[in-house]
């Protein structure tokens, strides 16, 4: 990640109940694939990255929203602040502790992968579009606030592939 190696972290947040998942206890091929864990990707990448200092902030925050803005065609209306961005912005409180749990998550699931692990850090205001829609880890915003964003094709790392013209000499 710091050599910046990896351009981005995401979750396959697949959150099949613990009763789901049990379709495979006769036969391992047939449990769903995954875990409920966008909710902690961040808290996770922050606590065991950028406080065990293997991670810098400056890369911590290009891998979690700049370059896949850039890779998913969105930058520069996501992943900057900028005239013109969306002003999503993310406040994080360095100074909170807690622990994950599936009993304080905000996931409607009934188990969590990364349970008892400790964090250290949370988001503590998160805009959409300029507007306040979390506070200290609770929702407080308006339903519906989000919107889906039409993107066109990206190749590598954010940039259009160039056009060629098949018929030049």
């Amino acid at each position: 990640m710091q050599a910046g190696l990896i351009d981005t972290v995401g979750t396959d947040h697949c959150p099949f109940d613990v009763e789901q998942k049990l379709l495979g206890k006769d036969d391992f091929t047939q449990i769903p694939n995954g875990i409920p864990g966008i909710e902690d990707r961040v808290n996770l990448m922050y606590t065991f990255g950028v406080k065990r200092g293997t991670l810098d902030i400056h890369r911590f925050v290009d891998a979690l929203s700049t370059r896949p803005a850039k890779i998913f065609g969105l930058f520069p209306r996501k992943g900057t602040i900028a005239p013109g961005s969306d002003a999503d912005l993310v406040i994080y409180d360095t100074e909170y502790r807690g622990t994950i749990s599936a009993a304080t998550q905000h996931t409607a699931n009934d188990y969590n992968g990364f349970e008892g692990f400790p964090i250290e850090g949370r988001p503590a205001v998160v805009t959409v579009r300029g507007k306040v829609q979390v506070r200290d880890g609770q929702f407080v915003g308006e339903p519906g606030r989000g919107r889906m964003l039409r993107r066109e094709p990206q190749y590598g790392a954010g940039e259009p592939a160039q056009e060629t013209d098949a018929h030049a000499g």
